[in-house]
């Protein structure tokens, strides 16, 4: 459901509220008074949410999304209000604020309590600014794994090297396809040319041992 629109847009009150609805894109739409007209608890099955750049200032009014696993929030104005998270999403595994105001670890502490957080972007927030930034946020937040899309080794997360490993693996393959071919191919004709060189010397000294026997 896919109802990102370069516009104001809002959906009234019987638009899409479904209870089999799992997953809603809203990317654009316009927030008003801190919430989009429509979003509501009827959405009960939802499990990944999408609100990038709806000029969102506060998850205040965010409707109760128990099932709720992934949240983007990316590019909206929220600095602070994220303890309303572990009571309407307790179960978010996946969080994106990136292009938010929020400016201090005391913003981010609120997101203790969400103990099934896995994965957290903080991209282009002024938080991203303090000294060790990462090392204080993986302190803060021991329940996640990702920061920004990579661990504290700077591993980058599961779904992105999956890819990558695909791409190599394919590549693998295709180069491993084409050239033992050839080098059969090549291997034989070398073959062939060994064996008529030596079929072709030891005639020539066939001939040469007639031709002095005939002689003498």
């Amino acid at each position: 459901c896919d109802l990102g629109e370069a516009m104001d847009i809002k959906l009234t009150s019987g638009l899409m509220s479904s209870p089999k609805v799992t997953e809603l894109v809203l990317d654009n739409c316009r927030s008003s008074n801190g919430e989009i007209e429509g979003l509501n608890d009827s959405f009960k099955e939802l499990e990944f949410l999408s609100m990038a750049s709806v000029e969102l200032t506060s998850l205040a009014k965010l409707p109760m999304l128990s099932k709720l696993r992934k949240l983007e929030l990316s590019d909206n104005v929220i600095s602070g209000g994220l303890e309303v998270l572990a009571e309407r999403c307790p179960n978010l595994t996946y969080l994106n604020l990136s292009g938010n105001k929020i400016k201090d670890l005391g913003t981010v502490e609120a997101l203790q309590n969400l103990k099934n957080l896995k994965s957290l972007d903080l991209f282009n927030c002024e938080i991203t600014n303090l000294e060790d930034y990462r090392d204080s946020i993986f302190e803060l937040l021991q329940q996640i794994t990702y920061l920004d899309g990579f661990d504290q080794e700077d591993n980058e997360a599961p779904d992105s090297e999956d890819d990558e490993g695909d791409e190599d693996d394919d590549n693998e393959d295709e180069g491993e396809a084409g050239p033992p071919g050839e080098y059969e191919e090549e291997d034989d004709e070398d073959d062939g040319g060994s064996d008529l060189g030596e079929g072709e010397e030891e005639e020539e000294v066939g001939l040469s041992y007639l031709m002095k026997e005939g002689i003498q």
